[in-house]
């Protein structure tokens, strides 16, 4: 890969240049005009992963380029070491800990033995985890350095190797998030999706909450609900919510969220999306299928945000039941591919450009869909 070259002088034609693309093209759709939200031009990111490079006595922050254009990317003659002092795509408060983090590492033999790579996960209020990961077993003298490390920083740390998890105070950070004048907080646990672009997941959660306003008097369905970032923020817009998710961590912390943020309208079970579509259908019971009560529940809305390989034709055509449709996409490609066959039954009466990742060419997107009258 190539390493994103951050030149905030330049944010706005990068910006346009993804704006256009997306406009093209989603032509055949007839959308109405693209909504773009833009990212801050720096320090968007606040969670990422940096290699640690040893160089005898030394030691660094490395990422990996790829050179040349031909042959295997992940074959290491192909890759160029990249040096990382500051990262500039990353939170100010990563780039104020990575030069902290450096210079205790550097002094404590104890802590750099085998350290193979750091990950920090911060928060636009100001906490930060940092997970050490090792290739070797992590013993009560890293343990001891490790939890003195965590208190001159002012952090938390936890500890992973082969089989180990320490984890020396927490395994999780709490974000609060300003919406609409209203604040929600969320639970993001270590090594669990949570958005990384904090700014923009606020401008998403906006946009959400407005093209739902007023839908008091029906249900809102919600799939691959991760950590209820979504749930959590459009909640009060619905009568009731119904939210999916298949990972364990994520339902748990979804279910935190919905708890921290005194919300009791919403229920989230732990399903995947296919056997949601099955239950729905009648095709599925049991007991998770019988606690979530689907025949008290009246949706006109579905929101969902799937993976980047998008949804397939079956689920589809299960979101083509209802009358609404919130999709949240992180891939242009997959969107327009499933457009094709929702457009049949929906129209796109809203369009929205979200920079989640800029200096790349990745664009997350917006769209609401809405039953042709019949």
């Amino acid at each position: 890969m190539s390493l994103p070259v951050v030149d905030p002088a330049r944010y706005d034609q990068q910006l346009e240049a993804k704006r256009e693309r997306i406009v093209r093209q989603f032509a055949p759709f007839s959308p109405p005009p693209l909504e773009v939200l833009a990212s801050p031009p720096s320090h968007y990111r606040q969670r990422c992963e940096f290699r640690i490079w040893h160089e005898g006595d030394d030691l660094f922050y490395a990422m990996f380029e790829t050179q040349g254009a031909e042959g295997d990317p992940e074959d290491p003659r192909k890759k160029r070491v990249v040096r990382l002092d500051q990262y500039p795509v990353a939170s100010r408060q990563i780039n104020a800990l990575m030069p902290r983090l450096r210079e205790a590492l550097l002094a404590s033999p104890t802590l750099r033995h085998r350290l193979f790579q750091v990950e920090f996960l911060t928060t636009l209020t100001g906490e930060a985890l940092v997970t050490l990961i090792y290739h070797r077993p992590l013993d009560e003298a890293w343990e001891s350095e490790a939890q003195a490390l965590q208190d001159q920083l002012g952090i938390f740390i936890i500890g992973r190797s082969r089989k180990q998890r320490l984890v020396l105070e927490r395994d999780h950070v709490w974000e609060r998030l300003d919406v609409d004048g209203r604040s929600f907080v969320y639970q993001q646990v270590e090594n669990s999706f949570t958005q990384p672009n904090a700014e923009i997941c606020r401008a998403m959660l906006a946009w959400a909450r407005e093209v739902t306003r007023g839908s008091q008097d029906h249900d809102l369905v919600e799939l691959y609900c991760g950590n209820g970032n979504f749930t959590v923020a459009l909640a009060e817009n619905f009568r009731r919510v119904l939210a999916t998710e298949i990972s364990r961590t994520s339902v748990a912390s979804a279910r935190e969220n919905l708890a921290a943020n005194g919300i009791d309208n919403a229920v989230i079970g732990r399903m995947s999306a296919e056997e949601f579509a099955e239950a729905l259908k009648g095709e599925k019971g049991g007991r998770r299928v019988a606690e979530m009560g689907l025949e008290t529940y009246d949706f006109a809305t579905v929101l969902v945000d799937p993976p980047r390989a998008g949804l397939d034709d079956a689920s589809c055509r299960q979101l083509s039941e209802y009358p609404r449709i919130v999709y949240i996409s992180c891939s242009p490609d997959t969107l327009a591919r499933n457009l094709e066959t929702l457009c049949r039954t929906h129209r796109v009466t809203r369009f929205a450009l979200f920079d989640q990742f800029p200096w790349t060419h990745h664009c997350e997107c917006g769209v609401l869909l809405e039953r042709h009258a019949t």
